[in-house]
């Protein structure tokens, strides 16, 4: 079962296709990782991590780390969607969790939690978050877990 809460923000929804299966009929682990990436997109957008953002200011960003578990089986002709959360943000780190669901069954299919760094991009290296991101990422944690990141 989900850890997250059902309200929990929808940030991606997708169908399994054939072409995302391997030689035994289940979703190969590069769509898990696609997939749970194209919903980090769309939770950094909430957090004020745009891709306008991301230009403007020659920032970019990097996953240091990151740990998946696998649940239940996805074949083709499945209907999924990913939850997502901030768990917690400071200084140039954040970390945040996703789950993926059969959205047919409702079983938690895989979810992962990922430590992601803040780059410049000009000097190849870390930085902090802008206080008004830290804000609105701050905002969107849940409820006792917007304390310090994990160290990298």
């Amino acid at each position: 079962m989900s850890r997250l809460a059902g309200d929990a923000a929808v940030t991606y929804r997708g169908s399994v296709y054939p072409w995302h299966c391997d030689q035994v009929g289940h979703m190969n682990v590069m769509w898990y990782v696609g997939k749970f990436d194209e919903a980090t997109w769309n939770l950094f957008l909430r957090a004020g991590i745009t891709p306008g953002y991301l230009r403007s200011s020659q920032r970019g960003m990097a996953a240091v780390d990151q740990h998946i578990e696998y649940r239940r089986e996805l074949h083709a002709g499945a209907v999924i969607a990913v939850r997502s959360e901030i768990l917690d943000i400071e200084g140039r780190k954040i970390r945040f969790r996703h789950e993926m669901s059969n959205e047919e069954t409702g079983e938690l299919a895989a979810a992962t939690t990922i430590l992601g760094v803040h780059m410049d991009t000009q000097a190849r290296k870390s930085c902090p978050f802008p206080p008004g991101i830290v804000e609105q990422a701050r905002a969107l944690c849940r409820a006792g877990a917007a304390g310090p990141a994990a160290a990298v």
